[in-house]
């Protein structure tokens, strides 16, 4: 299955990794690495992943995949032939601040 970012799931992700990377060198990289790993997990298997509570309501399922080693979730919607990454979020955001991304239609 194809995995695509929402353009605002893309800028949470390039922040992350450069806010990793001002921490200390390299850190940024293994960011990068750690969410490209539940990319490749999602686009394998996106139904082993529980759907995210409280998005009952929205036209497509959205589940939520936890990044290793960093206090980060990837939500995404699933659909037939793509999953849609919806946010990289930190997990001490507010909760479901990217709802709003969520398509309009089942996809």
């Amino acid at each position: 299955m194809r995995v695509d970012l929402h353009p605002e799931a893309r800028a949470e992700f390039r922040s992350g990794a450069l806010w990793y990377e001002e921490r200390r060198d390299g850190l940024g990289e293994e960011f990068v690495a750690a969410v490209d790993a539940v990319f490749l997990r999602i686009g394998k298997a996106p139904k082993s992943f529980p759907r995210w509570t409280g998005t009952e309501k929205a036209p497509a399922v959205i589940r939520k995949a936890p990044v290793e080693r960093f206090p980060y979730v990837i939500a995404f919607e699933e659909h037939k032939r793509q999953a849609l990454v919806l946010a990289v979020a930190h997990q001490k955001r507010r909760p479901l601040y990217w709802l709003t991304r969520a398509s309009q239609q089942p996809g």
